[in-house]
């Protein structure tokens, strides 16, 4: 979630057309947190690596799951979940048209039932960023060879990274994650995100 995500696809030049159906539905629904086009792009360019499921937290109105969306192959399911009711409504009703998409209305654990996903992006819950937010099991719900991603970190110039002065163990988790082979990649100036892949036992 970004504080001003929606409207930053305004200047982001050319949009797959569910994407920019989406950024007009969360403009309508005035809803201001949707992905920044960056995030977009790299969930874009992950969704396509995917071969069977796509899992999402916090669905808000469409917009991130419309780039996962244009960049999933056909065949390829995906599966968001978004905690208030009406926009999830709204976003299921932008998918309606779309086969394989589904948005599941509850907590974000309600991804749990779909799993392991080949791609799962942590938007809306399971980060542990937020306290009683727990970090989602990625052994458990990740392919062996999947790939998880967090999103909105401010890019860390020191290490361990930081955040309000102090160690920023949300970051520090999947980073430092036993069962992920993980990077952080700047996206923007003051946008990066956390890409960890499944570790594959041998």
């Amino acid at each position: 979630m970004s504080l001003a995500g929606t409207a930053a696809h305004a200047s982001a030049g050319p949009l797959p057309p569910l994407v920019a159906r989406a950024v007009a539905a969360a403009q309508a629904h005035g809803f201001p947190h949707s992905c920044r086009p960056e995030q977009g792009r790299l969930l874009h360019a992950l969704a396509g690596g995917a071969w069977r499921v796509i899992g999402e937290t916090g669905t808000g109105l469409g917009v991130g799951l419309a780039w996962l969306a244009s960049g999933a192959g056909e065949a390829v399911r995906l599966v968001s979940v978004e905690r208030d009711p009406q926009r999830a409504r709204a976003a299921a009703a932008l998918f309606a048209d779309r086969p394989g998409v589904e948005v599941l209305t509850g907590d974000w654990r309600r991804i749990e039932e779909h799993g392991p996903f080949d791609l799962l992006v942590l938007d809306g819950g399971g980060q542990g960023k937020a306290p009683g937010d727990a970090p989602a099991d990625v052994e458990r719900l990740l392919a062996p060879g999947g790939t998880v991603v967090v999103d909105d970190f401010t890019p860390a110039t020191t290490w361990p990274p930081l955040h309000d002065g102090r160690p920023d163990l949300a970051r520090l988790h999947w980073l430092d994650h036993p069962a992920l082979h993980t990077v952080e990649l700047r996206l923007a100036p003051d946008l990066s995100a956390v890409v960890g892949t499944r570790r594959v036992a041998r």
